[in-house]
């Protein structure tokens, strides 16, 4: 994966929804990370057009992070919902 500019990472929120969030675009889609600090949790979406090995990323936030707990989901990209042929425009064509 290639990061496309710097990750924006943002403190937000008050009480027990105080955390910061992480956002990093990637050529190929994007990462986006919660850290709550009330439980000390974390939920990272990494989402990517392209194939990966999320055993790459288990073990890299093994490594940065030091999870007591760890649990992981992945979802296998399917076929488009809407073709952007098929999306309705609310602009007139170009040509």
């Amino acid at each position: 994966m290639v990061s496309y500019g710097p990750p924006q990472i943002i403190h937000f929120g008050t009480g027990n929804k105080a955390g910061f969030t992480l956002v990093q675009l990637i050529e190929t889609s994007n990462i986006v990370a919660h850290f709550v600090e009330e439980y000390d949790d974390m939920y990272l979406d990494v989402f990517s057009c392209k194939d990966f090995n999320p055993g790459i990323v288990e073990t890299t936030v093994q490594q940065y992070f030091h999870p007591g707990a760890l649990s992981c989901q992945v979802l296998e990209r399917g076929p488009p919902l809407l073709s952007v042929s098929d999306a309705p425009s609310r602009h007139p064509p170009l040509y």
